[in-house]
């Protein structure tokens, strides 16, 4: 077993059989990213106020309510023998780098990056909406929520490209890799804690990418609860059913330990309120990651198809190109179904109309001659969701694709230049704009208080909500921008929309101010929110072009490093590339690379 690197300390790993390489995949990701997986682990434990203090109470608790761990172990216990293997392996590899790691850790760190990247915070907030300004206002925020994508993807016969953009978290959320063994050659992009690759992977002869599918797969079911000499009961749809309470402390360094019930009923456990999550992997012990080796082992784009059909959550749109030039369309994943309203709002758990059906939603499949997706209403997605990005992502990159520009111009395509005086009023008066609204007497009910746990604040701020929101609000209020504000002199738009990345808890590390373009419409969706700040907390996570043609002509760039230590050269040398536009070569030539460490 051996670790090969390129200049950007990026880790290329070669064993000989599957195992070993998860082992020296677990190894590598100990090394390199040992301080966030750690992080990670006790996020899905519910113990990072352990080590951290209160600041992080608020998500232990909701981790602990939500049963994440309790889920983690239970979805690896339904894997198969080998599936159960392969994460065993990595998980002893883990360890053996210093880092404690059970083998269903990684389902749980999955759980972590996800949980919230889904629908039901989106539920929260139109359940305020609706309580203090009525359901007439819920089409004003029919838009892609605070952890929304922004994500682009784009594929030709033999080629894919594209960037997926989430909240910018320093060390990132992805992490570069190539796994090599007897069986497979893959590069990809992996959540750091997790083995193989997931969203994005190159085998060689076949590639796919994802995108958020914008699907609503989770559903808040308001419950009504009574106390009882055992416990708990709540009203189902034939009467009073038992709930399961358990009592659990979360230990908090220097101060004192806080109490938490954790209350689960037959709709899934109470998160917050009266409000029970439900979701598929919760309900069926399946989070997908029977997908992880066959998209490893995936030759044609019939194999990739065939892998994503064991995904779960979260649901995904699936490009996917091979070297026979095939381009499929898919959406992964399982949507349940259920009522329309489930879409929209927590829905009385007592009430049968809201109950899941038996089975899942048909998921999409097609095969066509080249496809775009930006998180935006499609046939392929329209089915499964509610809240979709506005159109005009999508069709800016098929304009860019008909006039044949590079990936790399698409990446960095905007309205928006950093040296622009234009675009920095532009925005300073959209800025002038939202703060108008926070203060109209018309939106004023939904500054009333919501009672929602501190961890939803993201979802649930209303200046947030209306900043991102903005345009649909002033349709529905019926207002134009000149009533509310006038354009006004301010500094180039790169000035102001600096990097703002959110830090590892922690973390001691600073980054250089680092001047962006882009906007949240534009294809560089490096987001801020008017009325809040200029600063950029979300933008592109990665960004890629796999190449069928030539797997060597293939590039990558992710926007920090390889490295979580910020005495490493490679903890920021990505940076200056990101910010550029610029990409990495992905070396398929082991001798180009430089041998590092070797285990056997």
């Amino acid at each position: 077993m051996r670790v090969y690197r390129d200049d950007y300390g990026i880790p290329h790993l070669r064993a000989g059989s599957v195992l070993d390489l998860a082992y020296l995949q677990g190894r590598v990701t100990a090394s390199d990213r040992g301080r966030q997986i750690t992080v990670e682990r006790l996020r899905s434990e519910g113990r990072l106020a352990s080590v951290r203090g209160a600041e992080e109470v608020s998500w232990d608790r909701f981790a602990r309510r939500a049963r994440l761990d309790d889920t983690a172990r239970r979805c690896f216990a339904t894997l198969s023998d080998e599936t159960r293997e392969f994460l065993t392996a990595y998980a002893e590899g883990v360890t053996a780098g210093g880092v404690p790691w059970h083998p269903w850790s990684s389902l749980g760190v999955f759980q972590v990056q996800h949980i919230l990247f889904g629908t039901f915070p989106n539920k929260m907030w139109r359940a305020h909406v609706a309580r203090t300004m009525g359901e007439r206002a819920l089409p004003w925020f029919a838009i892609e929520g605070p952890a929304g994508s922004g994500s682009n993807a784009w594929a030709v016969p033999f080629e894919i490209a594209g960037d997926p953009h989430r909240v910018l978290e320093l060390p990132g959320v992805y992490q570069q890799v190539r796994l090599a063994c007897d069986e497979f050659d893959v590069a990809g992009l992996t959540f750091p804690g997790v083995p193989g690759v997931q969203h994005f992977g190159h085998t060689g002869t076949v590639a796919w990418a994802i995108t958020n599918a914008m699907a609503d797969y989770q559903d808040l079911y308001r419950e009504e609860v009574r106390r009882t000499g055992a416990g708990a009961e709540v009203r189902g749809a034939s009467g009073w059913e038992p709930a399961r309470t358990l009592q659990e402390l979360i230990e908090v360094r220097d101060g004192e330990p806080v109490e938490v019930e954790i209350l689960e009923t037959p709709r899934g456990p109470v998160i917050d309120g009266d409000l029970a999550l439900r979701t598929p992997a919760r309900v069926t012990s399946d989070l997908g990651f029977g997908a992880l080796l066959p998209l490893l082992r995936a030759r044609t784009a019939d194999d990739v198809a065939a892998a994503f059909a064991l995904w779960v959550e979260p649901v995904n749109s699936v490009l996917v190109t091979d070297t026979g030039g095939r381009v499929l369309q898919l959406t992964a994943g399982r949507v349940p179904l259920r009522h329309e309203r489930n879409r929209l709002l927590p829905v009385p758990a007592w009430d049968p109309a809201y109950a899941w059906q038996p089975g899942w939603a048909v998921m999409h499949r097609s095969e066509v001659t080249d496809a775009v997706n930006a998180n935006d209403r499609r046939p392929d997605t329209e089915p499964y969701g509610a809240d979709f990005a506005p159109p005009g992502r999508a069709r800016r990159i098929r304009s860019l694709l008909d006039a044949g520009a590079a990936p790399e111009s698409i990446h960095m395509d905007t309205a928006y230049p950093a040296d622009s005086a234009e675009a920095g009023r532009r925005q300073a008066w959209r800025t002038a704009v939202a703060v108008a609204l926070h203060r109209h007497p018309d939106l004023k009910p939904l500054f009333e208080p919501h009672g929602y746990d501190p961890v939803f604040g993201p979802w649930t701020d209303p200046r947030a909500r209306i900043g991102l929101a903005m345009d649909g609000i002033l349709a529905g209020l019926g207002l134009d921008t000149e009533d509310l504000a006038t354009p006004v002199d301010a500094p180039p738009w790169g000035d102001r929309h600096l990097l703002h990345p959110i830090l590892l808890p922690g973390l001691d590390a600073e980054i250089p101010p680092t001047r962006l373009a882009g906007s949240s419409d534009c294809v560089l969706n490096t987001a801020s929110v008017p009325g809040l700040s200029d600063l950029c907390w979300r933008g592109p996570v990665a960004r890629y072009v796999w190449d069928l043609h030539d797997r060597q002509r293939s590039r990558w760039v992710v926007p920090f490093g390889a490295a979580d230590a910020p005495d490493s050269p490679h903890f920021l040398d990505q940076l200056p590339l990101w910010q550029s536009g610029d990409l990495i070569p992905l070396v398929t030539d082991w001798d180009r690379l430089t041998p590092y460490e070797e285990y056997r």
